[in-house]
């Protein structure tokens, strides 16, 4: 593989202009600055609130510095409480291009729209320049996320998918699973797989602090569609995005925004800390998915039983689907067809190999589907975290 080489070391799959909008009430402006690009490696991010956030401002951070991204363009309306020039900052010293256009000083709608043209047609540009570096498959940081789980999930894509991991452990790689909501009723088998007991005392804490929000909420992580493809209970499904962990040793606990500081297999705990304020953790599979990207992953492995759509900005969806009457209908969509484990036309191990074998392609440049359909969903919205205990990172520094 050939990754972009980064001013920091880090190596990137792919090369976009992010553009950024900082507010709402940008959010149009952005849009239009970017559409006219879609094809040439410019994605649409943002986020909609007018009133601060710290998990947001990190989260956007650590995207607009992700090793895919190579340039970013930030759009404010000017009157909202995102420090913008933090963020300017933060991207400059990272050593990628970045611009900031303020759509009050601008000129309004039309001519920040037009400022914002020209900047992306500059910055792609430049962005031919990136060198490019040998990159190895221990340098990949991995993702994984179920989305619209059936019954079948469990028996062929998550385990695949776990498999998969299990692969990438072997070559030194870093993967991250989530989501602790889902896990529910599997924490002591988490805690018997941890590094070390006292982590394994964090992921069983996690778990348990999830159980409580969705208690105060009351409904857990369970949508019509579960129960439709024959799912009974959280515990039932939890099972199920459990074994797409495979069965590595689990070297650390982290939460949105934090990076994995090292090879190995992490548990990304999503679920806000302290009282219930924000409403349901993760409002749809996108908002997961910007998580797993804030902590650095170059890809994700996406599972679905009942069938998704979406993809991703920034950085590339492998879609893994569990269930065959699925795949048939939706091929399009759908990257790889774990349904086969089913029928017998293909085993665990098999499936396992190929998802494996299609997360080096796509490190490689391959496109996704999603990315050929040219999907780019990204959400953000609010949340709070405590940082980190000492026992969530055995062994850092």
């Amino acid at each position: 593989m050939q990754g972009y080489l980064r001013d920091n070391g880090s190596k990137g799959v792919r090369n976009v202009v992010a553009v950024a909008y900082l507010v709402e009430c940008a959010h149009h402006v952005a849009r239009e600055i970017a559409l006219p690009f879609r094809q040439r490696g410019v994605h649409l991010i943002g986020f909609p609130g007018c009133f601060p956030n710290a998990y947001a401002a990190r989260v956007m951070e650590q995207v607009c510095t992700h090793p895919n991204v190579g340039a970013v363009l930030l759009v404010s309306l000017g009157c909202e409480s995102f420090d913008r020039a933090r963020l300017a900052e933060a991207i400059a010293a990272s050593g990628r291009p970045v611009e900031t256009l303020v759509i009050q000083q601008a000129g309004g709608t039309v001519k920040t729209i037009e400022a914002g043209c020209d900047w992306i047609e500059k910055a792609l540009k430049r962005l031919e320049e990136t060198p490019r570096a040998e990159m190895a498959i221990r340098e990949l940081v991995v993702g994984t996320i179920c989305g619209g789980s059936d019954a079948t999930s469990g028996l062929t894509a998550n385990p695949a998918a776990g498999r998969a991991f299990d692969l990438l452990m072997e070559q030194g790689g870093t993967a991250v699973f989530e989501e602790t909501g889902e896990l529910i009723g599997c924490e002591h088998l988490m805690a018997g797989r941890a590094a070390t007991e006292p982590l394994g005392r964090e992921i069983v804490a996690s778990v348990e602090k999830a159980a409580r929000y969705y208690e105060t909420l009351g409904h857990s992580s369970f949508a019509p569609g579960n129960a439709d493809g024959g799912l009974t209970t959280i515990e039932e499904k939890s099972l199920g995005a459990y074994s797409k962990s495979g069965s590595s040793t689990i070297s650390g606990l982290i939460k949105p925004g934090d990076t994995p500081p090292r090879g190995g297999l992490f548990l990304l705990d999503v679920v806000p800390d302290g009282e219930v304020r924000f409403g349901f953790p993760n409002i749809c599979d996108n908002a997961e998915i910007v998580e797993l990207i804030a902590c650095g992953c170059h890809l994700l492995l996406f599972t679905t039983g009942r069938g998704s759509v979406v993809g991703s900005a920034i950085s590339p969806v492998i879609k893994i689907c569990a269930n065959p009457e699925t795949y048939r209908n939706m091929a399009d969509d759908m990257d790889i067809d774990a349904g086969r484990i089913l029928g017998g036309d293909a085993t665990l191990d098999e499936v396992g190999r190929e998802v494996f074998d299609r997360i080096v392609r796509t490190a490689a440049g391959a496109p996704t589907l999603s990315e050929r359909l040219g999907h780019q969903e990204f959400i953000l919205t609010y949340k709070s975290f405590a940082p980190l205990g000492p026992a969530c990172l055995p062994g850092r520094g």
